[in-house]
């Protein structure tokens, strides 16, 4: 059954890439935020990850959490340009195939999505898509997409709607 037609759940998961969080020194603000936008666009948020700026810690969570998941993984954080922002770096070590028309469509969410070097693509039955740090920028990128996410997850996952 396709989940484009609303008849499968659409599931996520979302990993905030913070030093200040990973150490308890300050709070997840973003990770939150995507979550009620995702449920509130009829996704069930199935885990919600923290892990440092370094980029094999990046790689090996967004490893980790594609293992057997069939649905989408939203980063928050680490796209920018302060030397610790790994998390594309860490993207691309890891995603199989890149989607540069979702990254593209998230940057021009607004002037300073500009700035941002997220990028996005499959890692199995996986769809990646690093967002901002700031809960509004996160939100912002998302929303940019969020129509095309159920048509986009039923093609990775082999389904053809109609």
């Amino acid at each position: 059954m396709a989940r484009y037609a609303g008849l499968m759940p659409l599931a996520a998961k979302i990993l905030t890439v913070s030093d200040g969080v990973a150490a308890g020194i300050r709070e997840d603000t973003s990770g939150p935020a995507i979550a009620a936008r995702l449920e509130a666009a009829g996704f069930s948020v199935a885990a919600r990850a923290v892990v440092a700026d370094d980029t094999s810690a990046i790689a090996a969570a967004l490893t980790e959490m594609a293992r057997g998941f069939s649905g989408l993984i939203v980063t928050t954080g680490g796209t920018g340009f302060a030397p610790n922002d790994t998390t594309p770096e860490a993207t691309h070590l890891v995603i199989e195939r890149a989607a540069p028309g979702l990254a593209e469509a998230m940057r021009q969410a607004n002037p300073l999505g500009r700035l941002s070097r997220g990028v996005a693509g499959t890692l199995g039955l996986a769809l990646v898509l690093n967002t901002p740090g700031s809960p509004a920028g996160a939100v912002e990128h998302l929303e940019a997409v969020l129509d095309a996410l159920p048509h986009a997850l039923d093609l990775l996952a082999g389904e053809r709607p109609h």
